[in-house]
């Protein structure tokens, strides 16, 4: 191939990968305050702490902040022990020197102006179970200190590790979570949900295939891909569209017949 035609032909991949992103741009109006001003208040997913003696565990995902939001969404995982009176929200974060933080507060709270979708939602004795190896995770992540926004380590790298950690988590994070792809240890490993495995060098490029996740190809932590399951196509920037709910165990029928 003549270096003319591989020029063409990578501008012309590039273009389909940025095509997403550009769409969500076009379409999405930038809010005029500053980040300290934006919506924070609780989308009200969650039951309050006083209404649910039972064990909680969720896992949530909300567009991230300003243009970064037209690529790729923030992730996190919230966890309520039995008669605890709070639940604990554990994140990743790239201000101050601890990127890992665990602390009480809502777990359904709008990320900076974007609503939340929760993707995961174990109760009782499943999340009873869970949350001791959900700390166990939290605390032997192995980029405590470290935040890269792209393509990792990063809060979805973090929310990555502890699915991973956890078998009772099955959930499969959107394509449009960039940084899940940037594996701790080696360039093979299970995908999150445990139903298949991936190949990723260090978030740059890599293929996935599972029961849960479906099919994806990852090029500059952009990925596209189709998940069977759930009837939907997997487009950079966007993420699902199809028709039917691609999330776990958050009450959908799709959750019923997957392993």
């Amino acid at each position: 191939m003549s270096p003319t035609k591989w020029f063409a032909r990578t501008l012309t991949v590039l273009a389909i990968l940025l095509a997403g992103p550009a769409l969500m741009a076009a379409c999405t109006s930038q809010a005029s305050q500053g980040w300290r001003n934006t919506d924070r208040s609780s989308a009200g997913i969650a039951p309050p702490p006083q209404d649910a003696a039972e064990a909680i565990v969720q896992v949530y995902s909300a567009r991230a902040y300003g243009w970064r939001g037209y690529f790729a969404v923030h992730t996190w995982i919230a966890t309520k022990a039995q008669n605890a009176t709070t639940y604990v929200v554990h994140d990743v974060t790239g201000w101050g020197y601890q990127a890992v933080r665990s602390r009480p507060g809502a777990p359904d709270t709008a990320w900076y102006g974007n609503q939340p979708t929760l993707l995961s939602d174990l109760r009782g004795g499943e999340a009873a179970a869970a949350i001791p190896k959900i700390l166990k995770a939290v605390e032997s992540y192995p980029y405590p200190t470290s935040y890269t926004a792209w393509p990792g380590p990063n809060s979805n790298t973090f929310v990555s590790w502890v699915i991973r950690q956890v078998p009772e988590l099955k959930v499969a994070l959107p394509n449009t979570a960039i940084g899940k792809d940037y594996l701790a240890d080696g360039i093979v490993a299970e995908t999150p949900s445990g139903s298949g495995y991936q190949l990723s060098l260090k978030g740059y490029v890599g293929v996935l295939a599972s029961v849960r996740e479906g099919v994806e190809l990852n090029v500059l932590g952009l990925s596209i891909g189709i998940d069977p399951l759930a009837l939907a196509i997997k487009l950079p920037g966007i993420g699902h569209v199809g028709l039917l709910d691609p999330w776990t165990n958050n009450g959908s029928d799709l959750d019923a017949a997957l392993p």
